[in-house]
């Protein structure tokens, strides 16, 4: 099975989730660094506004739908420019330190599905 395919499959929130660690990774502008494209509420630095702002998602989606779209934006939207967090095949020039492994893994997906579920 394909790491794509089995990240997807995983049962939803396996881990069970951090908030505090899903915040810590979507703030951060590490791996995730969502601000770079999406104004998150609570926010310290600036955020930009390609994506959505995050304001209210854990009102207007699931986290069977922020999961999926974490994990892989493409299967909802093929010409989105958000990551793939959880995908590793069938990409373009990858970085090599990202080459075979997805930038989150699916316990931290899950924190930040938990984290976004808590924007209401």
């Amino acid at each position: 099975m394909r790491l794509a395919a089995l990240i997807l499959a995983l049962p939803l929130l396996a881990h069970a989730g951090d908030a505090a660690k899903g915040r810590e990774i979507a703030m951060s502008g590490g791996d995730a660094n969502c601000l770079l494209c999406h104004a998150i509420p609570g926010a310290a630095r600036p955020a930009g506004n390609i994506g959505p702002p995050l304001s209210g998602i854990g009102s207007r989606a699931s986290a069977e739908e922020l999961r999926a779209r974490i994990a892989d934006a493409s299967r909802f939207n093929p010409a989105t420019i958000m990551p793939p967090y959880g995908r590793t095949d069938d990409l373009y020039q990858v970085a090599p330190q990202y080459r075979g492994r997805p930038l989150l893994l699916p316990e931290e997906i899950d924190d930040v599905v938990s984290f976004l579920l808590t924007l209401k």
